[in-house]
């Protein structure tokens, strides 16, 4: 198995807010520490109303879109941070377009009230 990088989207065993259990979902990486990986759950329920500043839509019409390797339209919501170990990565998807990167790093520094 390749190791992961930062902007790329892999399916990870994403932990639970309680630690009670995992879900295997789509992850964006942030950064790697060692042996642990900084991550950003990757959600395709998309509520309906206004999106929080701390979420970032990534549209299946996006120009690239098919670059993430995302099956529909999906929310990487920068709320949702885990710091896991390599172990829990299943297989590499794609990454993320410098443009939405950028939207993540800004909804990221909301997240965690940095600005």
């Amino acid at each position: 198995m390749n190791s992961p990088k930062p902007e790329e989207i892999w399916l990870v065993k994403f932990p639970f807010s309680d630690l009670t259990s995992a879900k295997l979902r789509p992850s964006l990486i942030l950064a790697i520490h060692r042996e642990e990986v900084i991550i950003l759950g990757i959600f395709s329920k998309i509520p309906t109303g206004a999106l929080q500043n701390s979420w970032v839509l990534i549209e299946d019409n996006h120009p690239q879109f098919a670059s993430t390797g995302l099956k529909k339209t999906s929310l990487i919501r920068a709320d949702k941070i885990a710091t896991v170990s390599k172990s829990v990565f299943k297989r590499k998807l794609g990454h993320l377009s410098t443009d939405l990167l950028a939207q993540v790093q800004k909804a990221v520094k909301v997240s965690l009230n940095i600005i």
